[in-house]
């Protein structure tokens, strides 16, 4: 393999591992757990770094925000979450609105 890619190029990926690494660890806040009360449906939104595709450079910080912007206008309430609320607000920017336990 080092033939082929030469030094240069295995430094290179190996510093773009980390740099995805250390983006995805970093940002990664946990996942919260949407139920729309009209209907019953289930959703669940990670929130922080998405792994994949070509776009992995900027469109993963973003993603998931849209989502659960998406979920909320969709009428979707946060039932759970297994990390800490106050921060996953605070990376979103935003209020998200919790289904009460009525």
């Amino acid at each position: 393999m080092l033939n082929s890619i030469g030094l240069l190029g295995l430094l290179l990926m190996l510093l773009l591992l980390g740099y995805y690494y250390a983006a995805f660890k970093s940002s990664w806040k946990g996942k919260l757990f949407f139920k729309n009360p009209h209907n019953g449906k289930l959703r669940e939104a990670p929130i922080g770094f998405v792994r994949g595709g070509l776009a992995w450079l900027v469109f993963p910080f973003l993603y998931n925000k849209f989502y659960v912007k998406h979920l909320i206008k969709e009428g979707f309430f946060v039932t759970t979450t297994d990390a800490n609320m106050a921060a996953i607000e605070r990376y979103l920017g935003y209020e998200v609105p919790m289904l009460s336990a009525d």
